[in-house]
């Protein structure tokens, strides 16, 4: 396994982030169990979970997945100084978290609370905001004109911005998180956290999730530009598009059980005629390669420069397998030109 440092922090984290948010609902806890012990055995040392987990998010679902990981922390407490535990405090738009509201300094410190309790821990090693306040280009809303910016307060949000990052800053000084991280945001916003952090002596942000796959590119160059410079970690999530670039869902299928097989809180919206080209042409690349297309997709995200970690989720063990086997192809000259090739064929599909 090989490790990156998180940011601007001192952390070093292992290149594979095991994702959780499948553990609740298609994952029980002694499948959890098994997927801990695996990747804890192959050098992972970075886990992943959200407050809004397992999905799809539901009210009977909310906190499943802190709970399992919860668990295992209280059956396994001298692993947790050896692993690097972040979750996500939920944004707007969930009636049943705090009635739905947008984050303010108040519900923070009780996520916090919340978090802390339900993963048996006295700290959290990253703490990071689930999706801004105001609507984001993210979840399939990054189509030109799909969000009028000029709508936006950018007064009122770069307000809120500074009343998150106090509110980090007291959990910081109580010992309850060590660094703290964004997710799903924009370069705008990375702006006003590092602005912000700056002027005020708070908390700096020392990382951002977002996703980013062979499919959905629209985070290069630009904002990873940023982050390179700015010395942010880049964590991308869904290095598969939820599991359609292995191939899955071609032609229509829907495994049962599967992630596409339910109903999700924005749609399929990774569904659409360009992504089912793009991804057949892409399985026929990665064949022509003697490579698994799920292989070759993470193996290509892990080789981008200014990405840190990437975020994987399985909801088998043989998944798991093969997707932290995935971080050890090295990618060839001749299969990188294809790949470049490929995504000037196809690009943001969806």
């Amino acid at each position: 396994m090989q490790y990156s440092v998180l940011g601007s922090s001192n952390i070093e984290v292992s290149r594979v982030c095991l994702g959780t948010m499948t553990w609740g609902t298609q994952n029980t806890q002694q499948d959890a169990d098994e997927q801990l012990a695996f990747a804890l055995a192959q050098g992972v040392n970075f886990i992943d979970t959200a407050e809004m987990y397992s999905v799809p998010p539901t009210a009977e679902s909310y906190g499943a997945t802190e709970r399992i990981i919860g668990d295992w922390l209280s059956r396994n407490r001298d692993q947790r100084a050896k692993i690097i535990l972040a979750t996500k405090m939920a944004g707007s738009g969930l009636s049943y978290i705090r009635g739905g509201g947008i984050m303010t300094p108040a519900t923070l410190q009780q996520a916090v609370d919340d978090s802390l309790t339900r993963l048996q821990t006295d700290y959290l090693d990253l703490y990071q905001l689930h999706w801004p306040n105001r609507v984001s280009p993210h979840f399939g809303k990054h189509s030109v004109g799909r969000i009028g910016f000029s709508e936006v307060n950018a007064t009122e949000q770069t307000e809120q911005i500074l009343g998150l990052l106090q509110a980090l800053d007291s959990c910081v000084k109580a010992g309850k998180i060590r660094h703290c991280g964004l997710s799903n945001e924009t370069p705008w916003g990375i702006s006003q956290y590092l602005k912000l952090s700056a002027e005020h002596n708070l908390p700096r942000m020392v990382s951002i999730q977002n996703e980013f796959s062979v499919l959905h590119t629209k985070d290069w160059p630009y904002l990873i530009e940023q982050c390179q410079h700015e010395n942010i970690a880049y964590l991308p999530w869904s290095p598969l598009a939820g599991g359609a670039l292995t191939g899955k869902y071609l032609n229509g299928a829907r495994p049962a059980g599967s992630r596409w097989s339910m109903l999700q809180r924005n749609g399929l919206f990774r569904d659409t005629p360009q992504s089912s080209e793009a991804i057949a042409a892409f399985t026929e690349l990665a064949g022509s390669h003697q490579l698994d297309p799920a292989t070759l997709a993470l193996a290509w995200v892990n080789q981008v420069e200014g990405v840190t970690s990437t975020i994987i989720g399985a909801t088998s063990l043989a998944q798991l397998q093969q997707n932290i086997a995935a971080f050890g192809v090295k990618m060839s000259p001749a299969l990188s030109d294809d790949i470049n090739r490929y995504l000037q064929q196809h690009p943001m599909p969806f």
